[in-house]
């Protein structure tokens, strides 16, 4: 077994690696009695950063994913699940974003997705951790297409190392689109998932501006769910929960639009693809029209369990 994973095997309780030949199998558990595994075959980066434990392992089924504290974070070859549909949806809803700011999101996908947007101007990305930003410098081209790079990346793009919380209150700037692109909440990320931190948010909204976050499972995670999205409703007026697939998560998983004006279900199929006609977008895997109405329509499970948040669910 590869002598760093081992070392940090026991400090993630919700993550194990086994070893296999070939390869080690990782595994991440959703809860208590549901986890899911992949197998990897070689270890391409590690670190332990002031905030986290940072791995780069290549696989087969969804090629190099970037680890973060034994989490599965992001992958090659699922990654448009996962960016186009947190950023998409709120940037067509959006009837001409140009300004942004992706708080997290050091792989750099989110960005991208964002500079696609021929509309927008300008993008500032906050992260925390710029072990995270080497590592996909490095090792993730294919997820952020060269965007984040130090010397040669998007001209409209500006990178921060800096806590998001701590950007969020100093900043004197205004955002059209806010992206909160965070890992689960616990550690370092705790504090952005508050009502403080969204109502923070929405005081750096222009008129009209919305806010994206991905949340938890439907499944696995309703406690979370409930929780968010209470806190978002807040600090906004309009609070839209989605549901899309994403594998590397393990199956189906909820994102939100949260704005005090625009709500993405009011948006039609012929819209949302007249939007990316306009911008010069045709090059996505996932998103389209049908893809954004089809995001809106929750199982009558979910409706039940957001009862009492404040969310939109119809």
């Amino acid at each position: 077994m590869n002598e760093f994973v081992a070392r940090h095997i026991n400090e993630a309780s919700a993550f194990r690696v086994e070893a296999t030949a070939p390869g080690l199998w990782l595994t991440e558990a959703l809860d208590d009695g549901f986890s899911y595994s992949i197998r990897t075959h070689r270890v391409l980066s590690q670190a332990v950063s002031p905030f986290q434990r940072v791995e780069v392992h290549e696989s087969d089924s969804f090629g190099r994913m970037l680890v973060l504290d034994g989490s599965f974070n992001v992958s090659e070859k699922d990654e448009f699940f996962y960016h186009e549909n947190l950023v998409h949806v709120p940037a067509c809803t959006h009837p001409r974003p140009a300004k942004a700011l992706i708080i997290g999101g050091g792989d750099g996908g989110a960005a991208e997705e964002l500079l696609k947007h021929s509309c927008v101007q300008s993008v500032t990305l906050v992260e925390i951790d710029q072990t995270v930003i080497d590592a996909a410098r490095t090792h993730l081209q294919a997820i952020h297409r060269g965007v984040i790079n130090d010397a040669t990346g998007h001209p409209k793009l500006r990178v921060h190392i800096a806590d998001g919380l701590s950007f969020i209150k100093r900043s004197a700037d205004r955002y059209d689109l806010i992206i909160l692109d965070l890992t689960d909440p616990v550690g370092p990320s705790t504090p952005l998932y508050t009502r403080d931190f969204y109502q923070a948010c929405a005081a750096k909204l222009n008129p009209g501006g919305l806010l994206g976050l991905h949340i938890a499972s439907p499944f696995a995670h309703q406690d979370r769910l409930v929780s968010t999205l209470t806190a978002l409703h807040g600090g906004f007026a309009i609070v839209r929960p989605y549901m899309v697939t994403v594998p590397l998560s393990g199956g189906p998983w909820m994102m939100a639009c949260a704005s005090n004006t625009l709500d993405p279900a009011m948006l039609c199929a012929t819209a949302v693809d007249a939007r990316l006609s306009s911008r010069g977008i045709a090059d996505l895997q996932y998103y389209n029209g049908s893809t954004h109405c089809a995001a809106m329509a929750l199982p009558n499970f979910v409706r039940t369990a957001l009862l009492e948040t404040g969310a939109r669910t119809r």
